[in-house]
């Protein structure tokens, strides 16, 4: 050995751990496991990783997080995994900080990982050099080193394209309840948006139904540029939180490497609920409908993480909130609607009339209008609005023949270009429109008035 490396080993020496302080299980209480003698370690704090040695005392284990701490100084612990197994007496030790990391690179894309980012999709093991690790609990952009949002969107989407426009870097909700064609719609912007790469998070979705997603909705060319992160409903809410975590870490990456980034995740509602799961786990008080503090708080650090970067990429997000009974007061509901830039209702009216993409209209709203629009096509926007409101205005009327027709001319100019107007806003899934057609098919549907 030389003598010019006694330095270099004498630091290294310095920064190796002599001790590995641990604790043990004393106990196993609902979803959290209670442990004695990290707190005296101090590095027991909230997010930080441990793991849970099994009862042979092999080191494996199996990871956890601290969630909480007791009264008495015992630490609460949540495993990623279930409970069996868990005893009083295994040991616990550190693992590493809060936040955690890996490393994603441009290998993800075309990919389906869990919420830990391990391939599901058979195609072997993701690269582990290149690309960057990054902090999956990571903080948005500073605000003010943030750029503006840009310029719209193809999303391939007709409505979407004209009435609800969706721009570089705008975060926009769709809002609805079960059955009603979410799925359909996030395939639909997957395959025909302009997007240079899409990052799709599945969160506490139904087993069955991600098969069914990947080889119906996205399709090979849709899963070409996307990376699909999933976890389902059965997984832990530990597992379900972290796919969401992940699902922005990819898509921060991406937008970092400079490329107009696509994120749709499905659904927000599932999270809160994970969210909440943990929170009432670690002896949170509950508030509005059983949901706890920590939910409104998770939401805006999630949320914001969407949008313009500081350089030339961004995130152009879709967020899906699931209303229970199409309650849109509900407490989720309500929160994501006041964070997001706009916000998309589809209703099960229209789904059962076979009304597909299922959007209503004058319930939705894009807050970049009219500042993304031209004058032509912000009055050719205003234009279809005030017939649509005026047709909605009247329609009990209508239906029941008692609107007698010459009695209002705006009226009677609304009932005449419905069909083609309805015609218009309906888009089969795999039919895709250009953003001047869009505009176009618009125009020819109501005239210039």
């Amino acid at each position: 050995m030389e003598l010019t490396q006694l330095p270099e080993l004498t630091q290294r020496l310095e920064t190796v751990q002599l001790v590995h302080p641990y604790g043990r299980v004393v106990a196993v209480d609902g979803l959290v496991v209670r442990v004695a003698g990290l707190s005296e370690a101090g590095a027991a704090t909230m997010g930080a990783r441990c793991r849970i040695t099994d009862i042979s005392g092999e080191p494996a284990g199996r990871p956890a997080e601290v969630v909480g701490t007791a009264e008495d100084g015992n630490t609460l612990l949540m495993p990623y995994g279930t409970m069996e197994g868990i005893g009083p007496g295994q040991r616990v030790y550190m693992d590493g900080p809060s936040g955690g990391k890996l490393r994603i690179n441009h290998s993800w894309i075309g990919r389906v990982v869990n919420g830990l980012g391990d391939p599901l999709d058979g195609k072997g093991p993701l690269a582990s050099i290149g690309g960057e690790e990054r902090v999956l609990r990571a903080g948005p952009p500073p605000a003010f080193q943030r750029k503006m949002v840009g310029a719209k969107m193809d999303t391939g989407v007709r409505v979407l394209n004209t009435l609800l426009p969706l721009c570089e870097g705008q975060r926009m909700g769709i809002f609805a309840g079960s059955g009603v064609g979410k799925s359909v719609l996030m395939g639909m912007l997957t395959k025909h948006s302009k997007a240079e790469v899409t990052v799709i998070g599945l969160i506490g979705e139904r087993g069955k139904e991600l098969n069914e997603f990947i080889q119906e909705e996205l399709g090979p060319a849709g899963l070409a540029r996307s990376v699909v992160i999933t976890a389902t409903s059965d997984e832990p809410p530990l597992v379900r939180r972290q796919a969401a975590y992940l699902t922005l870490a990819v898509a921060e990456y991406f937008r970092d490497c400079g490329f107009k980034v696509l994120l749709l995740m499905d659904s927000v509602t599932r999270l809160a609920q994970a969210q909440r799961e943990i929170g009432l786990a670690s002896r949170e008080p509950p508030t509005t409908r059983g949901y706890t503090p920590s939910v409104f708080a998770e939401l805006p650090r999630l949320l914001e993480r969407a949008g313009p970067g500081t350089g030339t990429g961004t995130i152009s997000a879709i967020f899906t909130v699931l209303v229970e009974g199409s309650d849109m007061e509900e407490p989720v509901a309500d929160a994501v609607r006041g964070i997001l830039d706009g916000h998309i209702i589809l209703t099960r009216s229209l789904a059962e009339r076979g009304h597909f993409p299922a959007i209503e209209v004058l319930k939705s709203v894009s807050r970049m209008v009219p500042k993304c629009l031209s004058a032509e096509e912000y009055a050719l926007v205003r234009r279809t609005r005030q017939i649509l409101a005026t047709y909605d205005d009247m329609a009990e009327l209508i239906r029941l023949g008692a609107y007698t027709s010459g009695s209002d001319p705006q009226v009677d100019e609304a009932i005449r270009l419905m069909p083609r107007l309805e015609t218009f806003l309906k888009q089969a899934p795999n039919e895709s429109c250009s953003m001047a057609d869009s505009f176009r098919l618009l125009e020819e549907a109501i005239g210039k008035g």
